[in-house]
């Protein structure tokens, strides 16, 4: 799956700082290809740029296309957005629902997202040039989202469905590997039961119970890491300790 094999198209955008965010919620989410079909505003406006921040290069090199149908011409897949239900516009996706039909085409091929007008939206004769629809489901008191909301939205499903096709759902942390618990348990045990915190007879009766705590919070190997510098702390604060004692000892 290649995202960068996805263009997002704006058909007649109006406002330069709704093409700006579009372009900073693009490069947030791994997308480089901006297509502008016949822009009612000047895209590279200092509104536009300010609004991109550091996806200034996406807008700088977005193509202008007169027609949906030229924007389109590559692409072999192509979804349009759309917030009205009707006789034309069935089997509307979810943008989730969407991302899974997408991501598979990247692989090889150039996809298109599709949004229209920040006021009315894509017409019948742009939605027939779309293979499938897809709508964000919205609040019946105000359904329409703005532009630039709505392109993160979409892009934001295709991220979080990219991961969850790749295994690696979204917030999964690579966790620890048994052999790396294992040493920091046996770590535990020493350092613990040198300072007198675990009962050297039955040193596992309390360490299970911090087994079970760990256990619950998924340890990566950075936080097994963490976990052993601290015990390292405690072995070297723990032998000088000794040493203290030992030199008062020779003094007596």
């Amino acid at each position: 799956m290649n995202t960068e094999n996805i263009s997002v198209v704006l058909v007649e955008p109006q406002g330069p700082r709704n093409i700006g965010s579009v372009c900073r919620a693009m490069l947030n989410f791994g997308l480089f290809d901006l297509r502008l079909v016949n822009p009612q505003t000047d895209h590279l406006l200092h509104e536009a740029r300010q609004m991109a921040v550091k996806a200034t290069t996406v807008l700088e090199e977005a193509k202008i296309f007169t027609s949906l149908e030229e924007a389109l011409a590559d692409c072999t897949l192509s979804v349009g957005t759309t917030r009205r239900f009707g006789r034309y516009r069935e089997g509307l996706l979810h943008p989730d629902e969407a991302a899974k039909m997408l991501l598979p085409e990247t692989v090889e091929d150039r996809v298109a997202m599709v949004f229209g007008r920040e006021d009315k939206g894509l017409f019948n004769a742009e939605l027939d040039l779309c293979q499938h629809f897809v709508t964000i489901p919205t609040n019946d008191k105000l359904p329409s989202m703005n532009l630039a909301q709505a392109v993160a939205v979409c892009l934001y499903e295709i991220s979080k469905v990219k991961g969850e096709l790749a295994g690696a759902e979204h917030g999964r942390k690579q966790l620890a590997s048994n052999d790396d618990l294992e040493r920091m348990f046996q770590h535990m045990r020493e350092s613990l039961t040198q300072v007198g915190f675990l009962d050297p007879q039955n040193p596992d009766h309390i360490l299970r119970a911090f087994r079970r705590i760990l256990g619950r919070s998924g340890l990566n190997e950075r936080e097994v890491r963490i976990m052993r510098g601290l015990f390292s702390q405690i072995d070297l604060l723990d032998e000088q300790m000794n040493k203290l004692k030992n030199q008062r000892n020779d003094n007596e």
